[in-house]
C-alpha cells in the first residue's frame, strides 16, 4: 500500500476499499495527492485497472493524475472523454455511427443558424445564441421542452436541430454526457454492461457536477456502490455552468452507509490567511462546516487598500509589485527559485483594463490567464477600428474590419460619416456615435454568447476614453498593446478572473475590485443563494494565496470585507483622503 507522506486523515481516505466515500477536502489540503494514492492503492491491492474510472473536470487534472500512476492504466479523464468512450461503442443507439464528429460551440451555433434560416425564422426575434443556451440547459438538466417551458417555435427549432445533428453524424458537447445517460436509462442491458466493466468510480471536484453528470455517476455506481468522491462545497463557484453543490451536500442521503472523511490541514497558506478565509466562509448557511488549520507560519496581515477609483487601485497594485521586483531583484535570471509567483484576481474581465494599463506604464510583464488582453477582445477591436478609420481614412485594415462586421448599406454609411464626425467629437462621443450608428449593442447580443461581459468591456472602454481627444485615446490604446512585446525578464504577473484561478496557487495574491456591485456582483443582490456563491468566490480567491494577500476596493467596500476579523487585517486608506477605519459608519453598510 502506498501511504508515504500522508497525514492521518489522508491515510484513512487513501486506504478506503469498498462502499461510498465522501472526502471533504478543504482548500490546500492535498486532495489530489490523496485521490491519486487511493487510486494507486486500489490497483496495487488487486483491483483490475480496467474496472476503475477516475473522472476529473479538466484535462490538466487528468494529466497530472496519469503522471502519478505511470505504471497503471485505468480510465482517467474528464466526463466528456468518458462520454466519447461510451458513444464510440453505443453510437448506433443514438442514431449515429462510431465515426461521428464532435461539434464545438461555434460549430453548433453555426448549425443552429442554418436550421433557423431554413425554417425562415427571424434572428431578431429568436436570438440563435439564446436558443443555443436553452438547448444546452435542456440537455444538461435532462429536461424536455415541456419541462423547460419552451414555446412552440423554440421547440420546433430544437427538434430540427437534433435531426440535423443526426444527419451530420455529429454530437455537440452537451450530447457527450446527455446521450450516454439517455442510452443507459432506455437500455438496461447496456447499463449492466458498463456497471460490470466499471466497478469503481472516483470523481474529483464533486461539488461542481451538474444534473447530467450526477445522473451518469448515479447510474454507473448504483449497483456496486463503490463510488469515491472528493471536493469542497466552499469552493463551488460554477452555478452559472449548471453545477449544483447540493449533490455534494446530499451525498449521505444518496448513498446509504457513506463514509465521510474531512481533510482539514492546509499545506498552502499562512495561519492569517486561513483564519480570515475560514471566518468569511463561516457566514454561509448552506455548507459542510470544517475546521481548516495549518502548521505554516502566522504570516503578514492581510492588506485592505481603499482607492478613489479603478485607476488609483490599479496604480497601487502595480506600485506594490514594482517595489517587490526592486527589492528581490527579480530580473536576475540565475535566481528563479527566489522569484515569488504573483497573480491579480478580479470578478469580471472588464476590470483588467486599468490594471493592464498600470502594469504597462511601469514595464511590468504580465499575461492574461485563460483570456484575451483587453485591447484584443472583439468588441474593443471593432470599436477601435472605427475610431482609427475616423482619424485615418487610409487605414485599409480598419476599413476591412468594418465592412466584414456590418451589412454593406450600414458599413457604407458609417465609413462616410466617421471622418466627418471625428472633426468635432471627443473620443467618448465618437464611441457613442459608432455604437448608435451600428446598433452595436444589438449586434453583439445577436452574435455572441456572452453579451453582458462584452457590454461591461465597452463601458470600461468608455472610461478610458473619458475627457480625451481622439489622438490621445488611440495613444492610450497603443500603450496597452505595447505590453505585448516579449520581455527578457523571468518574472511575469498573472492576471485572471477568480473563476479561472480555481485550483491554482501563488505566493502573492492581489484581489481587485472588492466592492459592492463587483464582489458580490450586483446580479446577486436580493438572492441569498447567489450571495453565498459570491462569498464562496471570495473564499476561493483568498485561498489561492500562500504568503501574501492584498485586497483592494473603490466606492462602497464589499460586505465581505466587513466579515474579515479586523485583527488579521491592515487597512490602508486612499492617498487622497483622510485616514478612516474600514467600519466607519459613514462609509460601511452592514448587509443582513
Amino acid at each position: 500500500m502506498l501511504t508515504q507522506n500522508l497525514n492521518h486523515a489522508q491515510l484513512e481516505a487513501a486506504s478506503h476499499k469498498n462502499g461510498p466515500l465522501l472526502i471533504v477536502a478543504g482548500a490546500g489540503s492535498g486532495k489530489t495527492k490523496t485521490l491519486t494514492t487511493l487510486l494507486a492503492n486500489l490497483i496495487t491491492g488487486g483491483i483490475n485497472p480496467s474496472h476503475i474510472i477516475a473522472i476529473t473536470f479538466t484535462n490538466k487534472a487528468a494529466g497530472e493524475m496519469r503522471n502519478r500512476i505511470l505504471n497503471h492504466s485505468p480510465f482517467v479523464g474528464t466526463f466528456h472523454s468518458l462520454g466519447v468512450r461510451i458513444l464510440k461503442e453505443e453510437a448506433r443507439l443514438a442514431d449515429r455511427n462510431k465515426n461521428f464528429s464532435i461539434f464545438d460551440d461555434d460549430d453548433s451555433l453555426r448549425l443552429l443558424k442554418t436550421v433557423m434560416k431554413k425554417m425562415d425564422i427571424a434572428t431578431d426575434k429568436y436570438n440563435p445564441a439564446v436558443i443555443a443556451a436553452k438547448i444546452s440547459r435542456l440537455k444538461n438538466e435532462l429536461s424536455s421542452p415541456e419541462e423547460m417551458e419552451l414555446d412552440a417555435k423554440s421547440t420546433k427549432i430544437f427538434e430540427r436541430y437534433e435531426d440535423e445533428m443526426k444527419k451530420n453524424n455529429a454530437f455537440d458537447f452537451d450530447d457527450l454526457i446527455e446521450k450516454p445517460v439517455r442510452i443507459f436509462e432506455k437500455h438496461p442491458e447496456v447499463l449492466k454492461k458498463y456497471r460490470d466493466r466499471f466497478k469503481y468510480v472516483l470523481v474529483d471536484e464533486y461539488q461542481d457536477v451538474n444534473t447530467n453528470q450526477y445522473r451518469l455517476i448515479k447510474l454507473l455506481a448504483g449497483e456496486h456502490k463503490n463510488i469515491f468522491v472528493v471536493g469542497d462545497d466552499a469552493q463551488s463557484i460554477y452555478k452559472f455552468r449548471g453545477s449544483d453543490f447540493r449533490n455534494f451536500l446530499n451525498f449521505e442521503d444518496d448513498w446509504d452507509g457513506a463514509k465521510i472523511i474531512f481533510l482539514e490541514q492546509n499545506y498552502r497558506s499562512t495561519k492569517t490567511i486561513i483564519s480570515a478565509a475560514s471566518a468569511l466562509i463561516s457566514k454561509n448557511k448552506s455548507q459542510k462546516p470544517k475546521n481548516l488549520w495549518t502548521e505554516n507560519p502566522e504570516g503578514e496581515s492581510i492588506a485592505i487598500k481603499e482607492a478613489l477609483d479603478e485607476n488609483e487601485e490599479a496604480e497601487w497594485i502595480a506600485k506594490q509589485i514594482e517595489s517587490g521586483i526592486s527589492n528581490l531583484e527579480y530580473g536576475i535570471k540565475n535566481r528563479p527559485g527566489q522569484i515569488p509567483s504573483t497573480v491579480i484576481l478580479y470578478r469580471t474581465n472588464a476590470q483588467s483594463r486599468a490594471i493592464e494599463q498600470a502594469l504597462v506604464e511601469r514595464g511590468i510583464p504580465y499575461e492574461i490567464f485563460g483570456g484575451l488582453r483587453f485591447h484584443m477582445r472583439k468588441e474593443i477591436k471593432d470599436i477601435t477600428a472605427g475610431l482609427r478609420y475616423a482619424i485615418n481614412p487610409q487605414d485599409a485594415i480598419s476599413k476591412e474590419r468594418i465592412e466584414k462586421n456590418f451589412p454593406k448599406y450600414k458599413s457604407g454609411q458609417l465609413l462616410k460619416a466617421l471622418p466627418e464626425a471625428a472633426k468635432t467629437m471627443s473620443a467618448s462621443e465618437l464611441i457613442e456615435f459608432f455604437i448608435t450608428a451600428t446598433d452595436y449593442i444589438s449586434h453583439i447580443k445577436r452574435a455572441s454568447t456572452n453579451p453582458i461581459e462584452r457590454v461591461e468591456n465597452i463601458r470600461e472602454l468608455m472610461k478610458l476614453a473619458a475627457n480625451a481627444d481622439l489622438p490621445t485615446f488611440l495613444e492610450r490604446m497603443s500603450l496597452l498593446q505595447s505590453g505585448d512585446r516579449p520581455s527578457d525578464k523571468n518574472f511575469v504577473v498573472r492576471l485572471s478572473t477568480i473563476h479561472l484561478a480555481k485550483g491554482l496557487e501563488f505566493d502573492n495574491v492581489f484581489i481587485a475590485g472588492c466592492a459592492e456591485g463587483l464582489l458580490p456582483h450586483q446580479m446577486s443582490f436580493g438572492n441569498p443563494e447567489e450571495t453565498e456563491e459570491e462569498r464562496r468566490l471570495m473564499y476561493v480567491a483568498m485561498t489561492r494565496a500562500k504568503k501574501k494577500l492584498c485586497v483592494s476596493f473603490y466606492n462602497l467596500p464589499s460586505r465581505f470585507l466587513g466579515e474579515l476579523p479586523p485583527e488579521l487585517t491592515e487597512f490602508i486608506p486612499t492617498d487622497n483622503g483622510p485616514a478612516r477605519d474600514l467600519d466607519d459608519e459613514e462609509r460601511y453598510i452592514s448587509f443582513d
